[in-house]
């Protein structure tokens, strides 16, 4: 009989500062030497820009919730003013380790392969003159110096935009004022000064400061430093009253320049009356404060991680492969038609998700096809063939989320020129999120309408498809098909959908069927039968679920977890989650793929899904649940969690702390990701190889 669980506080992690746990351990990544040097300041810079996104946004809605008079705890029994103070506390000694680690070793392994910073108390007249020519000629005229007087405001400064700040002194009064400049994002932020062998890297600031006394030359420069301010970004859209989302979404993103400041990040050195000043003008306390001992904004880190050349410092490039099936057979619809095929990017090759949809689109025979597009790349060739389709007078159906966050801009652009096209263009649902990844294609074969679908974990995104895991399912399966149709019919015409054949979808019932899932589990241990839970994810959070697993597990079934982020479950705790194991894996690439499989009694039942554990997903947004039924396709899903299981390399063991620590080493040294590429070559090798003895290439 199923027993009642009462959890308290001490059983659950805090959301935020588990986030902050997962920045720690990309920043681990920036120490490990086993990493090549330009990989390891790329995680320098992803813990920047993870940073600066989570105060904008997580912070932000707590600071909002506090202003309000909010006191309600989180499970893990946090109010949201001490929910700040710890991550305040905490994000200080991540920062701080985070600058150690540029200082005290990638500095200084930079300049071992000839790239050095340039000093500007050190620099060569060549240097200087080069500097000189640069900023007089390219620098200089973007500028905008100003000097806050009576009849001077303080300037907006824009979110997260990198500004210099000036203590100013009058040669005429001798009375002090500040001064401002913005270090221009639409130039480089840093340069390269030529001399044969070695590169000399300036940034674009400390040009700028070498030329400070000119932009100001009717003050004595008492003090200056850049600074960094953070602002709320959490935007709230009325889409209750909203006669028109597109409008209404593109009026708000403006607020997001301009929100309340939350934080503000200084040079280390700059004085104290400076920073007063900055306090006064951007209304907050020396809490909201943030020393850094290097430069700011670290996130220039990633482009130079790019410079060309220098391959001997990054990772081995791989060669994405098409995947066997579709290697040998050039018609990809028959294909498709012969069985169920699996991607798993980026080891199998995004260009058969883009071939899918280009050849649909030329198709003579296809007669619809219906998309969801939540994050598209800037140039998207996926975009480019559904306005080709609709073109060719085909029935074109596009979903386009305009609450992605962060990409809500270049989501509007899309969808505007998606209707230009002739397509049909759906903004998403009052309320809800549009998070689901999902094809359909229809195409008339033997006077019959036959549907082809593609699922996902993943956005149609060619560009993060090359650096994120993600699985894809190709199927004709009817049902599946059928599924998919009704859904289409719902986001477009609110149609009620009763209940589906094979899918489950958020926020409908999606929750209940992994509720009946892990339930059926604990059943089947109870009753003394085998009972396994192997959970693939990015996050996860939600109670009812962590309730559930934690029942599952006084129930006796083994239950392991790959999150690769936010984890609020304690795993390893007597009595309550002695059967449940978690691990993280940060590597090369970001482990994004969500996949579930639950033993059910030898039936080995496999699951991907576009959710997380989480109840953002499960109530919140339009999100699928898709079995995989086909024998190929869960072998491949079987292998992949073997061997990510099997990780002794990059993966950390989750203690019921809250903290992780490195998996320990035993045996053979396993990185999962590495392998995974060694097993997708060998399978188009011998493909490929198969084919040239037969004839067919």
């Amino acid at each position: 009989m199923e027993k009642e669980l009462e959890l308290n506080s001490s059983n659950f992690i805090n959301r935020e500062l588990s986030f902050l746990e997962f920045n720690e351990r990309v920043l681990q990544e920036a120490r490990d030497m086993n990493n090549p040097l330009f990989e390891r300041i790329k995680f320098a810079a992803i813990v920047t820009s993870n940073l600066d996104e989570f105060y904008m946004i997580r912070y932000g809605s707590l600071t909002d919730q506090i202003a309000a008079g909010l006191t309600k705890e989180d499970p893990s029994g946090l109010s949201p003013t001490e929910m700040a103070d710890a991550i305040d506390d905490r994000s200080r000694i991540l920062q701080n380790d985070l600058y150690k680690t540029l200082n005290e070793e990638l500095m200084p392994a930079l300049k071992q392969v000839n790239i050095r910073p340039v000093i500007r108390d050190k620099m060569t007249e060549e240097q200087k003159e080069y500097t000189e020519k640069l900023y007089e000629e390219s620098i200089f005229p973007v500028l905008t110096p100003m000097v806050i007087d009576s009849s001077r405001p303080f300037p907006l400064i824009m979110n997260n935009s990198l500004n210099i700040a000036l203590l100013l002194k009058d040669r005429e009064d001798g009375r002090t004022y500040l001064g401002t400049v913005r270090v221009p994002s639409v130039l480089d932020r840093f340069y390269n000064i030529p001399e044969k062998g070695v590169k000399n890297i300036i940034l674009l600031e400390d040009i700028i400061k070498m030329h400070l006394e000119s932009l100001f030359d009717s003050y004595e420069i008492l003090d200056s430093g850049c600074y960094k301010a953070i602002r709320n970004a959490d935007l709230e859209y009325d889409e209750d009253d909203a006669q028109d989302l597109l409008m209404v979404i593109s009026e708000t993103l403006k607020q997001r320049k301009w929100g309340r400041v939350l934080k503000l990040e200084v040079e280390k050195n700059i004085s104290d009356e400076l920073v007063n000043l900055l306090i006064e003008k951007f209304e907050i306390t020396q809490e909201n404060v943030f020393r850094l001992d290097g430069p700011l904004d670290l996130t220039f880190l990633m482009k130079m991680a790019n410079l060309p050349g220098n391959d001997n410092l990054k990772f081995e490039k791989i060669t994405a492969r098409p995947v066997p099936e579709l290697a040998l057979n050039p018609d990809i619809f028959n294909a498709v038609s012969r069985h169920d095929i699996l991607l798993h990017h980026p080891y199998d090759s995004f260009d058969s998700v883009i071939k899918y949809v280009k050849t649909a689109a030329k198709d003579p025979n296809v007669l619809a096809i219906k998309m969801t597009l939540y994050r598209v790349s800037g140039k998207s060739p996926i975009v480019e063939a559904l306005a080709e389709a609709a073109d060719n007078g085909k029935q074109v159906t596009v979903l386009v989320e305009l609450k992605a966050r962060f990409d809500e801009q270049n989501n509007i652009n899309w969808a505007l020129r998606l209707e230009k096209a002739g397509c049909q263009v759906i903004y998403g649902l009052v309320g809800l999120k549009t998070h689901c990844k999902a094809l359909l294609i229809v195409r008339r074969e033997n006077n019959k309408m036959k549907r082809y679908v593609h699922l996902g974990t993943g956005n149609y995104n060619d560009v993060t498809a090359r650096l994120y895991t993600d699985i894809g399912l190709m199927s004709t399966d009817e049902d599946l098909g059928e599924d998919i149709s009704n859904m289409f019919n719902r986001l477009s015409g609110q149609t009620n959908i009763k209940e589906l054949k094979k899918l489950s979808m958020a926020p409908d019932h999606m929750r209940e069927k992994f509720v009946e899932l892990i339930q059926n589990e604990a059943r089947n241990a109870r009753h003394g039968k085998k009972a396994k839970i192997t959970a693939k994810l990015n996050s996860l959070v939600d109670r009812e679920i962590i309730k559930e697993l934690y029942k599952a597990s006084m129930d006796g079934v083994e239950i392991e977890l790959i999150v690769r982020g936010i984890c609020c479950l304690r795993p390893g705790v007597k009595g309550l989650s002695e059967n449940i194991r978690v691990r993280s894996i940060v590597g090369r690439f970001l482990e994004h793929s969500r996949i579930y499989y639950f033993h059910n009694n030898g039936e080995d039942n496999y699951w991907i899904s576009s959710a997380d554990w989480m109840e953002r997903n499960l109530n919140k947004r339009i999100e699928l649940l898709i079995p995989v039924e086909d024998k190929r396709c869960k072998e491949k899903l079987h292998e992949l969690l073997k061997i990510t299981l099997s990780d002794n390399t990059k993966a950390r063991e989750l203690l019921s702390d809250g903290k992780y620590r490195r998996v320990e080493k035993k045996g053979e040294l396993i990185n999962s990701q590495e392998t995974l590429i060694e097993i997708a070559n060998k399978k188009f090798n011998k493909s490929r190889n198969k084919a040239l003895k037969e004839g067919l290439i």
